[in-house]
């Protein structure tokens, strides 16, 4: 099984790849926690999210696909925390990474969908930065992902066919 990981700052089209390109996927919990209790978040907040997303995570896992595609895991968790709070508790850092990561580049349009933070030009930019100073610190191996929709969808499709036929 390769768990394959979209990152990136918000807005950036993961959510909507990671259903169109039908692998099994593991939606964000996040924004379901979100939508549930607003957008006032705590750091206890970002460990809540971390903590249901990797029960989801490993919830899919045991069916054990071939692929499985992760909207998102506590490693961006880690980077909301760096963004919301200036630091990273340690424990975001330490669940389980996923074998590669897909780094979605903030260069489309910004959508406001009520649970959204950072939509401003600088905002996006100082997120889109920190998610992938987050993938650096941990070391894991990621591929860029940029342009329009239908190049991002081409460029993920591409890596996940790549990452699978190994």
């Amino acid at each position: 099984m390769i768990r394959v990981c979209f990152h990136g700052a918000e807005s950036t089209g993961k959510s909507v790849l990671a259903d169109r390109l039908g692998y099994p996927w593991v939606p964000e919990y996040g924004r379901a926690y979100c939508e549930e209790r607003g957008t006032d978040l705590t750091m206890a907040d970002l460990l809540a999210i971390a903590a249901g997303q990797d029960r989801a995570m490993r919830a899919a896992a045991a069916a054990r696909p071939a692929v499985l595609v992760l909207d998102t895991d506590p490693l961006m968790t880690a980077a909301w925390a760096e963004m919301l709070f200036g630091q990273v508790p340690a424990e975001l850092l330490a669940y389980d990474k996923a074998d590669h990561y897909l780094l979605f580049a903030a260069d489309v349009p910004w959508v406001e969908d009520g649970t959204r933070f950072f939509g401003t030009h600088a905002e996006r930019a100082r997120f889109a930065t920190l998610a992938q100073d987050m993938l650096v610190r941990a070391g894991v191996p990621f591929t860029p992902i940029s342009g329009g929709w239908a190049a991002r969808e081409a460029q993920a499709r591409a890596a996940i066919d790549g990452l699978a036929s190994r």
